[in-house]
Parts: structure tokens; C-alpha cells; sequence
């Protein structure tokens, strides 16, 4: 088998986000595109699934390739058929929501990986959604491999664009794409993880801002797509690493080389999500003290100006009963008197407070 190419040849361009790849009129709804792969390079023509295979088993040599989007049931029955696909890993294709895992089916090999596009918006103190998460599906076999994509992010057109265009990586074999589609995935996470750490900037910046807007539901928030994003990437790890491992004799020694470099690209992800998820905690109890903090100000506050209003109150009220023999009433400087009273006792007071820093 030919050597595989160079690492910055085989990765492809890095952090490039996945765009999705709109079909053509005779193209059916599931099916993106079918093609064989012989030496490296794609043949001229349309094929279908079974024309496909077909072809690869005449030749004994090259690949097939064959994207679909979204299929359910009895649109994906046709290909499972012809490729031998396992009926659990079929179902789990079909319904989705499954979490980054690779399992063995006799001579099939299975992922899921997960896919990430951040949302762009204004401010993260109001957004009401960061991440947006789909599937990729992967069937791995000596001569084919099947791809199954479910959200519309998670398209493979400029994937499969830039290994037609560099014939020495798909001369592997089916399992330099898997490679490459991996490596996609992962730098898409390393894409999202940079933008969450502008935003956990903008959010740390606010909460110690002073009379900050920000409060405990947009951390909460943050929290939540935090964890959107380590359902993504955690489970990865066991799957990319059992990858490097030998875990199946469909993936060379040569393709597994690099797949250990995808998976130091996924260590420093699941690095920056943990420290992500330590700093949003730590936000969020600080937020929680600042509220708590303001408030006991405010109620320091209304206690103050209670105290000083006390003190016209009583005043007044007892200078207010009516009884004939008091001191002072009818005294012509009584109401005078008593009103400097009331101010110098009332500006005692807010002095005292003021100094306390009650006010």
C-alpha cells in the first residue's frame, strides 16, 4: 500500500468549519453523492449504490464512497442490503441522537461522531442558543465506506472536494477519509471552543463590571451549551483512541498514525470544555454572592432611611397628642424649635450613616 502522505496533506485545512452540500435535481432527496475511488482518484459517471460496488468488486481494486442525509427506513434499506450493514447499526443510523461511540459488526466498522456550529449572536448575556449539535454516522469496510449525516451543518462536500483534489490520500483507502472526516469534526470543535472562550471572557468581564445587568440565567445558560458541547467531545475519546490502538485491521498502521494526532487535538478540546465548565461554576457562585451581596446593600439602604424617617415620626407624634399641659405649646418658638430638632437629629443620623457606609 502506498505511503500515506504528509500530516499537513493528509489533515487537510484545519479549523475550516463543514458547510452543507446541496443536492442536484437527479439526485434523490438521501442520497448526496456516490462515487468510486480507484488509485486515488474518482471515475467519471454517475453510479448508483449497486453499480458502485459492482464496479469496485470487476476492478478488485479502489473504494466507494457514498454520502446520505438524513435517511429513514426504507431509503437506507437498499444500501445497507448492498453493503451488509448490520441492522442495529442501521437503526441507530436512522434514528440519530446517539452518543460518539465505535462499535465492531463482523467486517463493518461503525462511528458516531458528533457535530458542533456555533450560532453567531450579539452578546452572550442575550442569546438564547450558542450550540447547534448533528451526527455523522460512519460504515467502515474493506472497499466502502457510508456516511450519514443528519443537520444540515454537517455536510462533507469540501471535505470530499479537498481529498479528490490530493489523489495520494484517498489512495489509502476507505479509512483515510474516516480520518479525514474525524479530523473535521474535531477541528470544528477547536473552532466552537475558541468562540466559547470570547464569550466566557465577555460574560467574566460583566459579572465583576459594577451594577452589572448580567444575572444567574445567562450563566445558566452558558452552563447549559457548555454541556452541549461535552456530550460532543468526551465520548470521543475512548473511540479515537481505541483508532490508534489496532482496535480493527480496516484502519493501516499508517492511517492510525494520524488519527493519534486527532486525538491530541480532542485532549486539548476536552481540556479547554473541563476548565470552561470550573470557570462557569466559579462565575456562577460569584454571581450568586454579588446578588446576594447587593441586596444586603439595599436592605443596609431602606434600614437607614427608615431610621432617619423614625425620627420626625416620633417627633410629631408625640408633640401631636392632645393634652393641655405639655411643655413648650404655647410657646411661640415651640414649632420652630422643634422642626431644627427634627433636622439636626435627622442629620445626625444620615451623617452616621454615611460614615458606615450604609447610604
Amino acid at each position: 500500500m502506498p505511503a500515506i502522505p504528509s500530516l499537513g496533506g493528509l489533515r487537510g485545512r484545519n479549523s475550516r468549519r463543514p458547510v452543507a452540500q446541496a443536492t442536484t435535481p437527479e439526485q434523490t432527496a438521501h442520497v448526496i453523492d456516490c462515487a468510486v475511488y480507484v488509485d486515488g482518484k474518482r471515475l467519471p459517471g454517475r453510479f448508483s449504490h449497486a453499480d458502485a460496488v459492482a464496479e469496485v468488486r470487476k476492478r478488485r481494486d479502489g473504494f466507494v464512497w457514498i454520502g446520505l442525509f438524513e435517511p429513514d427506513d426504507e431509503q437506507i434499506q437498499g444500501v445497507a442490503d448492498t453493503f451488509g450493514l448490520h441492522e442495529l447499526a442501521v437503526e441507530d443510523a436512522v434514528t440519530a441522537h446517539q452518543r460518539p461511540k465505535l462499535d465492531r459488526y463482523d467486517e463493518t466498522l461503525f462511528m458516531v461522531l458528533k457535530t458542533v456550529r456555533y450560532i453567531d449572536h450579539d452578546s452572550p448575556t442575550t442569546a438564547n442558543e450558542i450550540v447547534e449539535t448533528g451526527e455523522i454516522m460512519a460504515f467502515l469496510g474493506k472497499n466502502f465506506i457510508v456516511t450519514v449525516r443528519h443537520g444540515s451543518h454537517s455536510g462533507l462536500a469540501k471535505l470530499r472536494e479537498e481529498m479528490e483534489s490530493e489523489p495520494e490520500r484517498l489512495r489509502v483507502g476507505p479509512a483515510a477519509v474516516l480520518h479525514g472526516i474525524a479530523d473535521r469534526v474535531v477541528d470544528s470543535y477547536l473552532a466552537v471552543s475558541e468562540s466559547f472562550e470570547n464569550d466566557i471572557d465577555v460574560i467574566e468581564a460583566s459579572v465583576f463590571a459594577p451594577r452589572s445587568p448580567i444575572g444567574a440565567e445567562q450563566m445558566y445558560l452558558m452552563k447549559r451549551e457548555i454541556l452541549e458541547l461535552r456530550r460532543a467531545v468526551m465520548p470521543l475519546a475512548v473511540p479515537l483512541r481505541r483508532l490508534t490502538e489496532g482496535y480493527t485491521p480496516l484502519v493501516p498502521e499508517q492511517v492510525r498514525s494520524y488519527f493519534r494526532d486527532v486525538d491530541d487535538h480532542l485532549t486539548t478540546v476536552s481540556e479547554r470544555v473541563a476548565s470552561f465548565d470550573e470557570l462557569l461554576t466559579t462565575l456562577v457562585d460569584a454571581t450568586l454572592a454579588k446578588i446576594s451581596l447587593q441586596q444586603n446593600s439595599d436592605m443596609r439602604k431602606i434600614t437607614a432611611w427608615a431610621a432617619i424617617i423614625a425620627v420626625p415620626t416620633m417627633v410629631v407624634g408625640v408633640e401631636g397628642m392632645n393634652f393641655d399641659y405639655m411643655p413648650e405649646l404655647r410657646w411661640r418658638f415651640g414649632y420652630p424649635m422643634v422642626i431644627l430638632v427634627i433636622l439636626g437629629c435627622c442629620l445626625i443620623l444620615y451623617r452616621i450613616f454615611r460614615r458606615n457606609r450604609w447610604l
